[in-house]
Parts: structure tokens; C-alpha cells; sequence
């Protein structure tokens, strides 16, 4: 079980604890919910309390959460760990490794790693993944261990990529993207879900531009496809026009992620440098 407890500062003086929880924690009221048909799950000065209740300054306000155990399939994968505690897990993904498994990959996700990992630790852990990472994009995952560091969670990513064709300067690409009609898979600039890619250009190599890439929205492939619209797809992104003669995938690394929760007094950032295949296809971007 974690347990979390925070003093009640005093701009939350007269707060119910409905409102401290999601207003100054952040919590959803999914989360809210869940604790409260928990024993113990909320406490204040070390006693049961309501959602209704109210909380002074200087009260310990108390979480217990209860561990959430579930049953993945382990396997012993090599796994670039860089960072954990009791709330997060980090890691930088592999190329080519899928976050969870799938038909032709039911034995080789970062799941299955993870699960591996765990069990070592003797630790019976949920996998819950902040956010998605194709299969064919590397750089940094984090994984919360409890249903709190989910909902609090506030996150800033920050992409390396490697398009066709030379960009300068910086530039931001504001459009919607929606599913391409006929594919389970494929997307395509249209509808009316807004999507805003902010990028700088870092560097040039050969008919190649390194860039630095900001996402205000997460949308389905939204750094390809906004990339592809413009004219520089990513370089060996052949979903999205991109040719495969000097790397044999997309060239999309999550580069760097800050992590902020107030909830477990989390503010960190985390770095991933640049794989092998980017590095060696691409070698006059080494070390930017």
C-alpha cells in the first residue's frame, strides 16, 4: 500500500475535502471515487473522512492507496531503466519494441519487460503507461504504479526527429487530424479535432533536417502526419511517405519528458539521448 499524507497549507483553510482533492491535488473525481469506497482510503488527522468534510490549515490529509495487483505475462528483455520510486517507473523504450503486447508481439513488450522487472523486485504492480509510443518509436515511457500518479500527473514532451528535405528556423503546424477513411491505422490532415505540432530545426545533414519537436495535443501519429503534410515526412516513415534508404524506421525519438505531480512531490526532468540507428544513419547529428 502507498500512503501518501499532505498538510493542508493555508489558502486551502475551509476546502471539503471533494474540493482539495480535485482542485489544489488534482486528482479526477474517478480517482475521488475509488478512495473513498476504500477503507481507510481518506483520512484527516489519522480518521476516516467524507468527501462533504471539511479541512483546516494544518491538517494531514491522508491517501492510502491500495495495491492494484495484475497478473502480465514476464520475460526477461533488456530494459534501460532511468528512474524509479514508489510512484514512477521510467524507461527508455527500444526501437521496435511494442508498448503492449499484440498479435506477433505477445512476448516482447515493454509490458513483459516491465512485468520481469517487477517480479525480480518481488513488487505486484499495475502497468499504467502515461501516454502511447508507436512500436517503431524509442525514447522515454513513463509508467505510473498507482492510480494517483495517473490522474495528477502533468506532463511537457519534447521529440527528436529526423525529416526529409531541409527546414530552417522554427514553425508551428495547426491542423486537425482524423482517421483516413477505410484504415485502422493510417491518419490523415481533415476533421475537426485540432492538432498543433511546434517544431525547431537543429541541424542539417544530407537532405535531412534534425529537429526538436513540441506537441501541444497528442493526437494518432501526429508528428508524421502533420510532418508528411507539410512536405518533410519523417525519414524512414514509409506509412507517411518516407523513404527507408538510410534508416529502417521512423526517425522519432522521445527525447525528453518533465514530470511534475504535486500529489508525490514529483518535478523532474528526463533525458534520452539519441539511439544507435538514428546516430549511425544520421552521423553528422551526433552529440547535438
Amino acid at each position: 500500500m502507498r500512503i501518501i499524507s499532505i498538510p493542508v497549507p493555508p489558502d486551502c483553510d475551509g476546502m471539503t475535502v471533494r474540493a482539495f482533492v480535485r482542485s489544489h491535488l488534482g486528482l479526477s473525481a474517478r480517482v475521488l471515487t475509488k478512495q473513498k469506497h476504500h477503507e481507510n482510503g481518506l483520512l484527516r488527522g489519522g480518521q476516516p473522512c467524507r468527501s462533504i468534510d471539511v479541512l483546516y490549515a494544518g491538517d494531514i490529509f491522508t491517501i492510502n492507496i491500495p495495491e492494484e495487483p495484475a497478473a502480465y505475462e514476464a520475460h526477461d528483455i533488456p530494459t534501460d531503466i532511468l528512474y524509479e520510486d514508489d510512484d514512477y517507473l521510467v524507461v527508455d523504450k527500444s526501437p521496435r519494441m511494442p508498448v503492449h503486447p499484440s498479435p506477433g508481439h505477445d512476448r516482447d513488450s515493454l509490458l513483459n519487460a516491465v512485468a520481469y522487472h517487477y517480479q525480480l523486485k518481488g513488487a505486484h504492480t499495475s502497468f499504467r503507461p502515461l501516454y502511447r509510443l508507436d512500436r517503431d518509436t524509442s525514447g522515454i515511457l513513463i509508467a505510473a504504479k498507482h492510480r494517483l500518479a495517473v490522474s495528477s500527473a502533468v506532463l511537457q514532451k519534447y521529440y527528436s526527429a529526423v525529416c526529409e528535405g531541409e527546414l530552417k528556423g522554427n514553425g508551428t503546424v495547426d491542423l486537425p487530424i482524423r482517421r483516413t477513411e477505410n484504415s485502422k491505422i493510417k491518419r490523415e490532415v481533415g476533421g475537426n479535432r485540432r492538432a498543433v505540432t511546434h517544431w525547431k530545426a537543429l541541424g542539417y545533414d544530407r537532405g535531412h533536417t534534425l529537429l526538436k519537436i513540441h506537441l501541444e495535443t497528442g493526437r494518432t501519429h501526429q508528428i508524421r502526419v502533420h510532418l508528411s503534410h507539410i512536405g518533410f515526412p519523417l525519414a524512414g516513415d514509409d506509412l507517411y511517405g518516407g523513404s527507408r534508404n538510410r534508416i529502417k524506421r521512423q526517425a522519432l525519438h522521445l527525447a525528453e519528458v518533465q514530470l511534475t505531480c504535486g500529489v508525490v512531490g514529483m518535478n523532474q526532468t528526463f533525458k534520452a539521448e539519441l539511439p544507435e540507428d538514428i546516430r549511425m544513419s544520421f552521423p553528422d547529428f551526433r552529440g547535438r
